[in-house]
């Protein structure tokens, strides 16, 4: 109570009142959550002159706000709960991961007799994405169209559609997403794909841990495929193909003890159905071996521990946008076992684990570091198993400049040979063509100069530009015909352009990539048009 008894004391000798207090003052004197006032304002702010022009007004007018209800039921407060810092902290990360918000703010507005009064500010973008787009990477073009929209009359719901041709290889894509199912925390998925080589289906409906004190989730998801798989020799040359059909379905529950001294601990177990199953295509070139049909039935548990302890960044992976890095110890395991006595072709332990930490060190340098492994062992030595893992460094030079250095390695052993690793083009090397090599083992080497610049043309788009380096290889006997890798390196420079009021975080890149040292059959550059979510 000693900052209320400070603050009547002032107003009692008649000076200003002081600042309101932050939340963690307001947790430290006890303080209950009052009114909780919704500002959702629209994509342009009308009352500032830069943007109060014909344009931006339409497209405010067409442009349906984030419903005030969809923004509440996405707070994890009340009016009448205790205030909690980590609570407000982790509500804005929940609104801006959203998606269709490019700003969210909470903050107190009144404070009396143990009673604070709270607004949320939120921002919104424009989420009609009319699809139309092209890209040109590792000498490969594509174009796009479609219309997407991820806030469908400011529910929050997503919904859209997608064609892509890439060199002729038509791609249609139907999507949809309900993240608050009828006012809940379920969540619904929907996704279809079509292609000349592939048609899949995937569904998920889930109440996920949507926060680090929630104390259950459960869920259900499945999906079904029929691809058409190719394998490829060392000179990135079709030698095979069949085709692999498989239907999926996965049931779940989790429960945790919630949020304590700032760690979360999750228990789940589940039962998962996988059934493969795979024929040589007539009229096709059949590969050396095609791998045999299998059905697992796999009872798992899963445990996941996390720490609270994230950091609210600019101008590292975007431009001039908030970005949140997690950087508290996160970790899971899942391990599962298919027994024959449920229908499993054969006996079989399935597992993935995954670990991630990131460090703040002086003057903002940051490292986020990541690994992971999945496999199947069936106590054979036809062993599935990826190994990956990886290191971010970022280090600013000034509030507009950061050199990053990225670093990362795979390791493959997978008797579906349609999991190559593969480098060139967009997937890592830019200055050689898609797919130039490929390997069961990959490593990669980055390193980018990066400027973040204050230009900000029409108030819809920020710049940036890069200058980078790459070094890597992609290696390995069965693919690349060679047990040591051919490491290659490319240099290049690069514009950025960042859609500032999109709600799909799109980056343009327009790279200009120059191979090093190339073989003769390697053009001399690689000039590269795409759209990432990053710089």
């Amino acid at each position: 109570m000693l900052f209320t008894t400070f603050c009547l004391l002032q107003q009692a000798v008649g000076q200003e009142t002081p600042p309101l207090p932050t939340f963690e003052q307001l947790e430290a004197e006890g303080a209950i959550i009052g009114e909780i006032r919704i500002d959702n304002q629209n994509i342009f702010d009308l009352d500032d002159p830069r943007e109060n022009n014909a344009l931006y007004r339409l497209a405010n007018k067409l442009h349906i706000r984030t419903r005030p209800s969809v923004i509440r039921r996405a707070l994890l407060f009340e009016s009448g709960d205790p205030v909690s810092a980590q609570v407000m902290e982790e509500s804005e990360r929940l609104l801006f991961s959203s998606g269709f918000l490019y700003e969210a703010i909470i903050r107190p507005i009144a404070y009396h007799d143990g009673v604070v009064d709270v607004e949320v500010i939120t921002k919104d973008t424009w989420t009609l994405d009319p699809g139309i787009g092209f890209s040109r990477k590792g000498g490969d073009t594509r174009s796009t169209f479609g219309l997407s929209e991820l806030n469908l009359f400011g529910t929050g719901v997503a919904i859209g559609y997608k064609q892509q041709d890439n060199e002729g290889d038509i791609t249609e894509t139907f999507e949809y997403s309900h993240p608050l199912l009828f006012g809940t925390r379920g969540q619904f998925n929907y996704a279809y794909v079509t292609s000349d080589d592939e048609d899949r289906q995937l569904f998920s409906l889930s109440r996920p841990f949507y926060r680090l004190d929630a104390r259950w989730s459960a869920g259900v998801s499945g999906f079904t495929s029929d691809s058409l798989v190719s394998t490829y020799s060392g000179n990135n040359v079709v030698v095979g193909q069949y085709r692999a059909q498989r239907d999926f379905a996965s049931v779940f529950g989790g429960w945790s003890k919630g949020l304590i001294d700032g760690w979360t601990q999750r228990y789940s177990i589940g039962i998962d159905y996988d059934n493969a199953i795979y024929r040589p295509v007539p009229g096709l070139p059949t590969p050396e071996s095609i791998p045999d049909d299998e059905i697992r039935v796999s009872p798992f548990v899963r445990y996941d521990i996390i720490e609270d302890n994230y950091a609210k960044l600019t101008n590292r992976d975007q431009i001039e946008r908030a970005e949140y890095f997690e950087l508290g110890f996160r970790a899971n395991v899942r391990v599962g076992y298919a027994a024959t006595a449920l229908g499993s072709t054969r006996p079989a332990w399935s597992y993935t684990a995954a670990i991630s930490n990131g460090v703040m060190l002086a003057d903002e340098r940051m490292i986020v570091a990541a690994a992971g492994v999945s496999g199947v062992y069936t106590g054979g030595d036809d062993e599935n198993r990826l190994f990956s893992g990886g290191l971010k460094y970022y280090i600013p030079r000034s509030d507009r400049a950061v050199t990053f250095f990225g670093i990362g390695a795979d390791i493959a052993r997978d008797r579906l040979v349609s999991t190559q690793l593969t480098l060139g083009g967009n997937n890592g090397l830019p200055g050689y063509p898609t797919d130039y090599q490929r390997g069961d083992r990959r490593a990669l080497l980055n390193f980018e100069q990066r400027v973040y610049t204050d230009y900000y043309p029409f108030r819809l788009f920020r710049l940036g530009a890069a200058v980078f380096f790459d070094v890597g290889s992609a290696w390995g006997d069965e693919a690349s015909g060679s047990s040591e890798p051919d490491w290659l390196a490319d240099v290049g420079f690069g514009l950025r352009i960042f859609s500032m009021r999109s709600a799909f975080g799109s980056v343009w890149h327009l790279d200009f990539a120059f191979p090093i040292n190339p073989d003769d059959d390697i053009p001399s550059y690689q000039v590269l048009l795409l759209r990432k979510t990053s710089f």
